[in-house]
């Protein structure tokens, strides 16, 4: 996290990074909201208070500036992700690949033991692979037309696939941000993955319990079986369906175990649909390319089924990159200008327990994605703000370790400007503020763990000669 502050600049003042943080807050609120409307807006407003307040400051405009950019920058892998993940999406329906789940997912899965289903499967995808974008953009999309087809809402499926999905992420030893979190605090990574168990099978195991008594209350009823037959119909009516056509999946999932980086291994799965689309749904180079630029559109003339395939390509991720964008200018500034670390420092101070400071981690880690947009940058900002005070109370790094990914990890798509969550709405098609209360998951963890610390259960201490180490060091 940046700290320099440059010749002829002060450190803001509580206060000033306080304003700068409410006209964020307050600008969407009242935009989402009270009004029902986009986010853009009043983030770039919350830019310019900002900035104003770095001037303020004495900061000149080519650093602020450059925190714009730096912020930017730090984007775009993820923008990059979401235009490959819009093609695939797009290719993929066209293919027949995703109308093929949906059809066999219908028969085969049952409407009481759906919402469950979809939580195990996703999270077994998801710890496979090392990665919940890669699962959500491709077993979640399919699983979200599953639950269409028994009459689930949208919201309630969209929670339950994040939930596993992001289980699976924070579990992983395949997943950048379970190897990322103990390389910033200076422990291993399967010390921090047994550490993380205690409170995330808490977790977990409370989100199984609550998928499957809803499961029961939204179960089909006997009304929706026709629904399901007419989908079925049509689907089978419309598309070729093959069981050919799970490979361009088993493609996605073998090269994300074999750690290949998310962007190339994504291609690969929509050139193995694009493959698919020629060879079993007759496309061609025109409708493919059309439909990777501008997504499919299901012309079957069942609503329900044109409601489900209608999606995917290039442009529909436009809408979420610009958010993104909007965000990380926000971020880059708050750091840059060193006003996020004025608010990090001030929750620390009250930090006098282990209780307490495991508290202040999780709120700063979340206040992190909030502001920054980007959940690398919060667990950076999580593990290197507190490192030094839990080695000062003798704690050892994984509770540090596991208190950051508990928090920054599955919140960053609780926030529907962060990357996360602007890439799961993107994917999903179910806007974050509807699918947040259902993500039972990603909001247990940080209260499971911040239990976990005033209870001083599984507190690990810091040990003597890692201690003795680290002062003669």
């Amino acid at each position: 996290m940046k700290t320099t502050i440059p010749d002829g600049a002060r450190k803001p003042h509580m206060r000033e990074a306080i304003i700068s943080l409410l006209s964020l807050i307050t600008g969407i609120f009242i935009s989402i909201v009270l009004y029902g409307l986009d986010a853009h807006i009043p983030m770039l407003l919350g830019v310019c208070v900002a900035s104003l307040v770095a001037l303020r400051c004495g900061f000149s405009w080519t650093n602020i500036q450059n925190g714009m950019v730096r912020g930017i920058t730090a984007a775009i892998p993820a923008t990059i992700i979401l235009l490959v993940v819009g093609i695939l999406i797009g290719v993929w329906i066209l293919a027949g690949v995703v109308p093929t789940l949906i059809y066999y997912g219908l028969q085969i899965i049952s409407p009481s033991v759906f919402l469950p289903t979809t939580l195990i499967i996703c999270a077994i995808t998801s710890l496979a692979t090392g990665t919940s974008w890669g699962t959500t953009g491709t077993v979640g999309v399919a699983l979200m037309g599953i639950g269409a087809g028994l009459g689930f809402p949208a919201p309630v499926v969209a929670g339950a696939v994040l939930s596993g999905a992001y289980f699976g992420d924070k579990m992983s030893p395949l997943s950048d941000t379970t190897n990322m979190a103990p390389a910033m605090v200076g422990t291993d990574v399967f010390t921090h993955i047994k550490h993380m168990f205690y409170t995330t099978s808490v977790s977990f195991g409370l989100t199984l319990l609550i998928e499957i008594f809803l499961g029961r209350s939204y179960a089909a009823q006997e009304g929706n079986l026709d629904r399901i037959d007419t989908i079925l119909k049509t689907l089978e009516d419309n598309f070729t369906l093959n069981p050919v056509l799970l490979l361009p999946i088993l493609v996605v999932m073998v090269v994300s175990y074999k750690k290949m980086p998310a962007i190339p291994g994504i291609a690969m799965g929509a050139v193995a649909g694009v493959i698919c689309a020629v060879g079993l749904q007759g496309a061609n180079f025109e409708t493919i390319s059309a439909v990777a630029m501008w997504g499919f559109e299901s012309k079957t003339g069942v609503e329900d089924v044109d409601s489900l395939l209608s999606r995917g390509g290039l442009n529909s991720m436009m809408y979420t990159i610009a958010l993104i964008f909007a965000g990380m200018m926000f971020g880059g500034v708050m750091e840059r200008t060193n006003q996020l670390k004025v608010v990090a420092e001030k929750i620390l101070s009250y930090a006098k327990s282990t209780g307490s400071l495991i508290l202040s981690t999780v709120l700063t880690a979340i206040m992190a994605n909030i502001v920054l947009a980007d959940q690398y940058m919060a667990i950076v900002m999580g593990a290197r703000s507190f490192a030094p005070a839990y080695r000062d109370r003798g704690l050892a790094p994984e509770n540090l370790s596991r208190a950051v990914e508990d928090s920054a990890t599955v919140t960053a798509n609780l926030v529907p400007w962060n990357a996360g969550g602007a890439y799961q709405f993107a994917t999903l098609g179910v806007p974050t503020i509807l699918y947040l209360p259902f993500n039972f998951f990603c909001w247990l963890s940080p209260l499971v763990t911040i239990l976990f610390g005033y209870m001083g259960w599984t507190i690990t201490p810091l040990k003597s000669e890692d201690a003795d180490g680290r002062s003669d060091a």
